[in-house]
């Protein structure tokens, strides 16, 4: 059976790709023939555990960039964009754009015993995780790099509208993020773009193992899910590859779960 993608002229660009869902979207997409580039940024005490993801990657045939650097900064993102344009070629497009920036701060708003959540905290979190998928969708747009029939995919959780301790700041920016979504839905649209939130059930990845009381979190949803566990990775991915077919070209601007029924009860 031929894969989903078989040009091989098309690529998707993972921001935040080196592990938990935007690793997961990035192995499923190239299994269906999508080439890859992934930003990510990772200690060296882990990178021969991330270049072992890519080469699995790489070994599905399909073409793989990688740069560990940081996402958010504009300099690195004109030195990527400047790399992915000379990989592209005349031919390649970018088909998917897949924003899995996980860079916030989990603090308390009230504290004896640690430092509380600041001005400043909400600043960086909300630049990092909502605001940087747009900095990125204008950039690439302005170099011509997007395919004709674009999917902007970026991740939400039930922290949107749920008030969770700690986890203020990364509320804020889920809300900016899934409302900059929506303009980029509404604005984009004339251009081929289509872009949509995918609100993952209790994942149990190394961000959520970030969060405190993450333990707590994971046992609440075993016994709210229908199906007594977790979300996974592979769970996520899966949708991911769903909203980059053909036939998912009339989703746009929505908010999809993917959580199993997690959030019904």
């Amino acid at each position: 059976m031929a894969n989903t993608f078989t040009n091989k002229v098309h690529w998707a660009l993972i921001l935040g790709g080196s592990s938990g869902l935007g690793l997961a979207s990035a192995r499923k997409l190239a299994a269906e023939g999508l080439n890859i580039c992934i930003v990510h940024r990772d200690r060296k005490s882990v990178l021969d555990r991330v270049h072992q993801a890519f080469d699995e990657i790489r070994a599905t045939g399909v073409s793989l960039l990688h740069f560990n650097v940081d996402a958010l900064r504009a300099d690195k993102r004109t030195e990527v964009v400047a790399a992915l344009r000379e990989a592209l070629g005349d031919a390649g497009k970018i088909r998917a754009l897949v924003f899995s920036v996980a860079k916030g701060n989990l603090k308390p708003m009230v504290a004896t015993d640690q430092p509380v959540l600041k001005n400043d905290d909400f600043h960086l979190t909300i630049e990092a995780m909502a605001i940087g998928l747009y900095d990125w969708t204008q950039h690439l747009f302005d170099e011509h790099l997007f395919a004709p029939d674009t999917r902007l995919i970026s991740f939400t959780s039930e922290g949107n509208q749920r008030a969770w301790r700690n986890y203020a700041a990364v509320s804020a920016a889920k809300a900016a993020l899934e409302a900059i979504t929506r303009s980029i839905a509404l604005e984009f649209a004339p251009y081929g773009i289509r872009a949509n939130c995918v609100q993952a059930g209790v994942t149990d990845t190394e961000s959520l193992r970030m969060i405190p009381g993450s333990e707590s979190l994971k046992a609440h949803s075993l016994l709210r899910n229908p199906y007594g566990r977790l979300t996974t990775p592979e769970d996520v991915a899966n949708v991911v590859y769903l909203l980059c077919r053909d036939e998912a070209a009339w989703i746009n601007g929505a908010i999809i779960p993917v959580d199993g029924g997690e959030r019904i009860q």
